[in-house]
């Protein structure tokens, strides 16, 4: 399975929302492959890695974000479970489930339900090693300084906002995956 032909069915190649989504996906697949590679211990399926992470942010055209060439009807913070669906209609279950489960570091039944966020009622934590890994990842980059890899304490102090819960899945994974 090539990633970008599913991209491609859904984003006009050379337009600025593919080049966004491609290369931000890009920068994420390097990163999670990356570490993967110092994690032979893990047992890590890399190639189900790459793919899912160039698909992690598929959903992002159906959501309202300007600032990334996206003109969609939804909140943004819809576009994870919008690109699970689209996955989900292209026979890619487990793709689909990354989507559903990167945003932030997860999102918890619980935490939907406090905040009134617009999204389906349900956990949308990662639980498997490559969806955890690829959330991780996705966590070094933006989508509006392409390539530019944040610093970790940069990404501690923008989750500080969403409570100790997702502090502590990032610090967790910061000791699992970076030995830190």
């Amino acid at each position: 399975m090539n990633p970008l032909d599913i991209i491609s069915n859904y984003y006009v190649p050379g337009s600025e929302a593919y080049h966004i989504l491609v290369t931000h996906s890009r920068s994420v697949a390097d990163k999670a492959l990356a570490i993967a590679a110092m994690h032979p211990e893990l047992q890590i399926d890399t190639r189900f890695v790459e793919e899912a992470a160039m698909l992690h942010d598929i959903g992002i055209f159906l959501c309202d974000a300007p600032g990334i060439a996206c003109y969609g009807a939804y909140p943004y913070i819809c576009h994870g479970y919008l690109g699970a669906d689209l996955l989900r209609k292209e026979g890619l279950e487990r793709h689909a489930l990354v989507c559903e489960r990167h945003t932030g570091t997860g999102l918890s039944l619980a935490m939907i339900e406090k905040e009134g966020l617009p999204l389906p009622h349900r956990d949308m934590l990662p639980v498997s090693i490559e969806e955890q890994l690829i959330c991780f990842a996705d966590k070094f980059y933006s989508k509006t300084k392409l390539g530019v890899e944040k610093p970790v304490k940069k990404i501690k102090k923008s989750l500080l906002k969403y409570g100790s819960e997702t502090e502590e899945r990032f610090d967790r994974w910061c000791k699992l995956f970076l030995g830190d």
